[in-house]
């Protein structure tokens, strides 16, 4: 009944309303849950649902990015969804257009969960709370069946593990999992009436708190107008050491933080007190034979990121689009399990990794560097530390699903977070240069999935020493447009004629235009195109653009920097 299985229900009833689909919940909504902090992908996901108009009248703060305190100073910066983090005042509810395309929700999961479990029964899956899954009657790969808490026994074409950390299908059809991180930390939260929001920007605008301490970190999500999660992350064996209980652990930590003892000083607790292990883990496979494991399920990324519901929601609607395909007979089925379980495995293990960087980022500068050397050998890539520092600061390589995310955060996010870490300026690639062209020499051709509109297209897709180069949207367009060297130009001439076929809308490119100069610094950056300057060409000067004005979709890509030939 959570953010994964109501997404893989209410897609399903959307775009298949003859499906019989029923969510079982053990426990009784509204309940608490940890977790309540969102990434802005899983905006278009509840947009497609239907429910972002629901959620948004709910009045969850809106969520414009996080403050850090991280790594050796105790100095706080900011990391932005907007530009600048200008979030413009307007009414709420507001409608998802604008400025709020560029933002998430920090969302109290006991509201939340239940808004989406409400508008899954509301469009037609069947709900039953309080209704426990006891057993897996199975044939060797084949699920046959499944045993409730009272001895009633369902029968299904297909199954999806929504259970979260207890896995129930996961366990039962013994598949192993795989910890690719070292961290083991455990977590401790309660929930705080009348803290002080640490921002407020706009109307209910507001940046989540991470807050590193010697020995770990503490979240500060408000959650609405009085109620806040505050937790505190540590290592396992910390606490082990510790010899303190779990609320002796917390109260010491909130009382010696000063930004924390600052926000609460006027708030009480709720004495909820909460623990949990988050030791990431991905599951081996996350299909078979008629099932599939969503959301936490199939793996945990730690938390740092905030990629847990994003993580749910999107593979949810995976899920989904690879169901109704099988219904359709639209492709086939192994090509639809194997195409989720490797792509949603590779999201789970991008979000560790950058967890991982994120930690070790908190030591030393040569430990940063030993370390993405690790990362870029477990993506297949043989380099020295200094080659992997580069290669990382390029975004790495490319995800498949979405063209330029790495784990769900884009080239440039990832740029801008290794420079507030390194103090290193951020250099981009194609800065200065004028002719670009695609290099797909040793790229074998492969396929990968286009999910629109509840139907999977497939789409060609190139890869090569581990990095992977989707034909989708724009970069569908600009590959084969670049398979001749065009200059700068000629590539802005041809992106309009792309526009008016594909009838972008005077208003949408903006964002299109962002998109292009995106593409292209991923496409050199992982070196699928070969870029170079040729400064003789008079009227053609080379891109030199502000790329801290570009990192999001609605900056204007400066007309007056290019030259467009007649």
């Amino acid at each position: 009944g959570g953010p994964a299985g109501t997404t893989v229900g209410t897609l399903l009833k959307k775009y298949n309303p003859r499906l019989n689909v029923t969510i079982f919940e053990r426990e009784r909504f509204p309940r608490d849950h940890v977790g309540e902090s969102q990434l802005p992908l899983i905006a278009p996901v509840l947009v497609e649902m239907g429910v972002w108009d629901k959620v948004e009248a709910a009045g969850f703060p809106v969520k414009i990015g996080a403050t850090y305190r991280w790594g050796r100073t105790d100095d706080l910066w900011d990391f932005e969804f907007i530009p600048d983090g200008k979030f413009l005042p307007e009414a709420r509810p507001a409608k998802y257009a604008g400025q709020r395309t560029l933002t998430a929700f920090q969302v109290d999961r006991a509201i939340y969960d239940n808004i989406l479990l409400e508008h899954a029964q509301s469009v037609g899956c069947k709900v039953r709370q309080e209704t426990a899954v006891r057993t897996i009657l199975r044939t060797g790969d084949h699920i046959d069946g499944i045993v409730l808490g009272d001895g009633t026994e369902v029968q299904a074409r297909y199954y999806i593990d929504a259970s979260g950390h207890g896995g129930i299908i996961r366990r039962n059809m013994g598949i192993e999992i795989e910890c690719p991180s070292t961290l083991q930390n455990i977590a401790i939260w309660d929930y705080w009436q009348n803290a002080e929001w640490a921002a407020k920007i706009g109307v209910g605008g507001t940046r989540i708190q991470i807050l590193s301490l010697p020995y770990g970190w503490i979240w500060f999500i408000p959650l609405g107008p009085e109620r806040t999660s505050i937790g505190l992350v540590v290592p396992a064996q910390y606490y082990k050491d510790s010899g303190k209980k779990p609320e002796e652990l917390y109260v010491d930590a909130m009382s010696a933080d000063p930004v924390v003892t600052h926000l609460t000083r006027n708030a009480s607790r709720e004495m909820k007190l909460s623990t949990t292990k988050d030791w990431s883990f991905i599951a081996d496979r996350l299909a078979g034979d008629n099932w599939f494991l969503a959301g936490e399920s199939a793996g945990f990324a730690d938390p740092i990121l905030s990629a847990g519901m994003t993580l749910a929601h999107v593979g949810g609607r995976d899920i989904a689009y690879a169901i109704l395909a099988m219904e359709r007979k639209d492709h086939d089925p192994d090509w639809l399990r194997d195409y989720y379980s490797s792509t949603h495995r590779a999201q789970v293990r991008q979000h560790i990794r950058f967890a991982d960087f994120w930690y070790t980022s908190n030591g030393v500068f040569s430990d940063l560097r030993d370390f993405a050397r690790e990362m870029a050998t477990d993506a297949g890539l043989t380099m020295t530390s200094e080659e992997a520092w580069r290669w990382l600061g390029q975004g790495g390589f490319i995800e498949r699903n979405s063209g330029t995310d790495i784990g769900l955060y884009g080239l440039f996010f990832t740029k801008e977070i290794i420079a507030s870490f390194t103090g290193d300026v951020v250099h981009y690639q194609i800065v200065g240069k004028t002719h670009f062209m695609a290099n797909l020499e040793g790229a074998e051709k492969d396929w990968t999935a286009d999910l629109a509109d509840g139907r999977i297209t497939r789409r060609r897709m190139y890869r090569r020493n581990g990095k992977i180069l989707p034909l989708m949207g724009v970069m569908g367009w600009l590959v084969p447009f670049l398979k001749e060297e065009r200059s700068l130009g000629e590539i802005v001439a041809d992106s309009r004629r792309f526009a008016r076929e594909m009838s972008i809308s005077d208003s949408g490119m903006t964002g299109f235009w962002s998109a292009i100069i995106k593409d292209l610094e991923v496409l050199v950056s992982d070196g699928w195109v070969v870029a170079r300057t040729d400064p003789g060409i008079e009227g053609m000067p080379p891109v030199d653009v502000d790329f801290s004005q570009i990192i999001h979709p609605n900056t204007v890509l400066p007309s007056e920097k290019v030259a467009v030939p007649a």
